[in-house]
């Protein structure tokens, strides 16, 4: 079954992407970090920010901060509940108006497995955004129109396997992989189901269990609201995971 999800979700971007009339392709750059905090046995504070630019590193394209809180269900299950908050600004041959602020909650539930020497990890995400209306007109300058509320739903099917030996562990290579389609419903998203896709390779070394960095190359694929148009933003990614431990009693 999740396989199938994977391979619709594939279907879909390829068939929404080959009927666009203009893609543009472009080139940028996103240095990352990510942390999930131990607080007790089945709390975690969850970090997160993404500074994303345009045109490789010369100019913004997006500031992305997340700020949440992991349950752990089970071992292989966590249920995590946040707050974003982006700006974005014009940036590439299609770009908006002028800059503009989303607000974002955001529910996740990610489940891991592992077979031999991969390791899957399933993450299904809701969001509910607040975004900042940009309203333009023939003539006039664009002004921000209060907020649209938008709704998503994103499934990021990731593949981690150590290359240098059998688990995870401190001091392995590691190779990364994963696709990640963001579909929208709800109201105020254009002629676009498809908002976006994201495809990623990368290597990875874990430093200790506490920290992990990656590199690695992002194919987004971002279907604009009137749906005859997208860009193909090819993104070179800089990432750091350092995971504190806060409890008093470690398990």
């Amino acid at each position: 079954m999740k396989k199938h999800m994977v391979v619709c979700a594939w279907l879909l971007g390829s068939l929404t992407l080959n009927a666009q009339k203009q893609i543009s392709d472009q080139d940028h750059g996103w240095v990352m970090f990510f942390g999930n905090h131990r607080l007790t046995h089945k709390f975690s504070l969850h970090t997160e920010y993404q500074w994303r630019r345009a045109d490789v590193f010369s100019r913004w394209q997006q500031s992305l901060t997340r700020i949440g809180v992991d349950y752990k269900v089970a071992d292989n299950i966590t249920f995590t509940v946040g707050y974003g908050y982006i700006v974005t600004w014009p940036y590439g041959e299609q770009p908006v108006a002028m800059k503009f602020h989303e607000h974002r909650l955001w529910q996740t539930v990610t489940l891991t497995q592992r077979t031999g020497r991969f390791y899957f990890n399933h993450r299904f995400r809701l969001e509910q955004r607040w975004v900042e209306n940009v309203v333009t007109a023939v003539g006039v300058a664009p002004v921000i129109d209060g907020y649209l509320f938008k709704e998503r739903i994103r499934y990021r099917f990731l593949v981690n396997v150590p290359l240098t030996k059998k688990n995870m562990e401190p001091g392995v290579v590691f190779a990364s992989v994963y696709d990640e389609p963001f579909i929208q419903f709800g109201r105020h998203f254009g002629a676009n189901y498809l908002d976006q896709n994201r495809l990623y390779g990368a290597l990875g070394y874990v430093v200790n269990k506490h920290c992990q960095v990656q590199a690695g190359y992002l194919l987004q694929t971002v279907i604009k609201n009137d749906g005859f148009r997208a860009e193909r933003n090819h993104t070179l990614q800089l990432a750091l995971t350092y995971n504190f431990d806060f409890r008093k009693e470690k398990s």
